[in-house]
């Protein structure tokens, strides 16, 4: 230890450029030491909350009455406000450090964002609206494209300026939700609305699934037009394909699949409250608790300070694999339950 103390003094007494590289070196040095434990804490992912009971203690705080639809519309709206006030604030878009290394947190956000968007686009779409040919809720017209603004924009304008005018916009719906005098602001909750949104959900978890089990490399069969002897498509492709994940995209898509498991739980606690007698009627409550049973375990603790990529039965854990089949479990439940809310 003390050679190596001597050989830092002779090297700051003899450094090229004197002062000058000397405050350079020091500017460096300090950047580093401040952004390695600040890097460390902003990557932690905030904690799981119960949007049940946190939407109640909301409506107490604004002296209203919770009523159908305020869970879910709650959790959107925490959701995304977390993405905006969670340690280091909305980092996807940094452009200087630490933020602009953490690719984790990062792509974890991502996760909760797309979960947030399509959760803000059935609210538009379905849950708002009695029937296809009723009007919009104007403040959901706002709130729905605000949120699929660039998410990395820093500036002019930022993505956090546009997420907060969004954010903005759903809280007036919320509580508009609750004011009995208000007939525009509405919130059905009905079985084909709920089977619309599965069906988006359904579609993610699907993708997740097979980006996330591609890790080790994987040569699959085309099944693209499988099904339909009729079915064409705008060019031909390969009967197989080689499909791997890039060695260095793959804890990017593990921390996108965790982001966005940790956004759709929540949502899928709220909705169960809102739907609770439409899932009663049909039998389905029990289904719903399953997937979210599911989505629960992906956010166990991962202990390695790596994700691990091991292949087969080998000695080392693929954490992307363990993750896929949650996803999987989560999503081959989602399908059961969208089976069970088309039946009448």
């Amino acid at each position: 230890m003390g050679l190596l103390i001597d050989w830092f003094l002779d090297f700051w007494d003899n450094m090229p450029g004197g002062k000058i590289s000397r405050a350079i070196f020091s500017a460096v040095t300090l950047v580093i030491v401040i952004s390695v434990p600040l890097g460390v804490y902003w990557s932690c992912p905030p904690a799981a909350f119960d949007p049940v009971t946190e939407a109640k203690a909301d409506a107490e705080e604004q002296g209203v009455k919770v009523t159908t639809g305020y869970p879910t519309v709650y959790t959107l709206h925490r959701l995304m406000d977390t993405l905006l006030h969670k340690p280091g604030g909305y980092i996807t878009n940094d452009v200087a450090p630490p933020g602009i290394w953490l690719d984790n947190i990062s792509n974890w956000e991502y996760g909760v964002l797309v979960q947030s968007r399509d959760l803000a686009r059935a609210l538009r779409k379905d849950f708002s609206r009695s029937q296809s040919q009723s009007v919009e809720h104007p403040e959901l017209t706002v709130a729905e494209p605000q949120f699929h603004f660039d998410a990395n924009s820093w500036l002019l304008p930022s993505s956090e300026s546009q997420y907060k005018e969004g954010l903005e916009a759903l809280h007036k719906y919320q509580t508009e939700l609750t004011q009995v005098a208000e007939s525009e602001a509405q919130f059905y909750a009905r079985a084909d609305n709920l089977n619309n949104w599965l069906g988006d959900v359904q579609t993610r978890l699907g993708s997740l699934s097979q980006r996330l089990s591609a890790s080790v490399g994987q040569k699959r069969v085309n099944t693209d037009l499988a099904g339909d002897p009729a079915a064409e498509q705008s060019t031909q492709t390969a009967s197989d394909k080689e499909v791997k994940t890039p060695w260095l995209e793959i804890d990017d898509v593990f921390y996108e699949a965790r982001g966005s498991a940790w956004a759709l739980l929540h949502i899928l606690k709220a909705v169960e409250q809102d739907f609770g007698p439409v899932l009663d009627k049909k039998n389905a409550r029990v289904s719903l608790r399953q997937i979210i049973r599911e989505l629960e375990a992906t956010q166990e603790t991962v202990w390695s300070p790596m994700i691990l990529n091991g292949g087969g039965f080998g000695l080392f854990a693929n954490h992307s694999l363990v993750m896929a089949n949650y996803i999987s479990r989560a999503n081959a439940a989602i399908i059961d339950l969208r089976e069970l809310l088309a039946k009448g």
